[in-house]
């Protein structure tokens, strides 16, 4: 969040901001096997992003409850939009804590502008807004964050660690974790199963 609460503050945007990071088939670290991440902060501080396509256990009802917004009479009474509001893992930093990210229609004073109409929001405001059905028209929500040293994200890029490519709403927000892997895989025309997980060097 600091990166982010710096870019904010700079007007800046880093090389990678709204881009999508996907894991290449040789990635060695079993927390980021086959995961798509959207990075909302590149500096030369660092960087910031969210896991999109791993689920949580947690259920978005349990979480009102745990947080004490409503009570458990209350929660079976939720719309259907909150009652089915996945709730993902973001990655292993803080992973008490939790992510909004969000179109632009929704704003409020701690909401953090990442990417065009795309803004992060981490207070309770936005999950009592969701609960009752008055959050933004897209948002996912993810409970810890991956985060990255200053130059360690562009050595894990450039030793074909990652796949990069600008961040399409609709496969950002959309609701298939499962597949949203292999389908981000097409759309850069790239075919998994002759994908070479070595870099070749000139």
């Amino acid at each position: 969040m600091e990166l982010l609460k710096h870019k904010a503050s700079a007007g800046k945007s880093g090389f990678l901001d709204g881009h999508f990071l996907i894991a290449m088939p040789g990635m060695k670290d079993d927390r980021f096997m086959r995961s798509v991440i959207y990075i909302c902060a590149h500096s030369e501080e660092g960087a910031m992003g969210l896991i999109i396509n791993q689920p949580q256990q947690m259920l978005f009802p349990d979480l009102l409850v745990q947080l004490g917004i409503m009570d458990e009479k209350e929660a079976i009474r939720l719309p259907d939009s909150a009652r089915n509001f996945l709730i993902r893992n973001g990655g292993p930093v803080d992973r008490s804590r939790g992510f909004v990210l969000h179109s632009g229609d929704y704003r409020v004073e701690s909401s953090l502008p990442v990417q065009n109409d795309i803004c992060l929001t981490a207070t309770i405001d936005i999950l009592r807004a969701i609960s009752k059905g008055r959050g933004p028209q897209h948002a996912l929500m993810a409970l810890g964050y991956s985060g990255w040293s200053a130059g360690q994200l562009e050595r894990e890029v450039a030793e074909n660690g990652w796949l990069t490519c600008p961040a399409a709403p609709d496969l950002l927000f959309d609701v298939d974790m499962d597949g949203k892997y292999e389908r981000l895989m097409h759309v850069m025309g790239i075919d998994l199963p002759h994908l070479s997980p070595v870099a070749g060097h000139a």
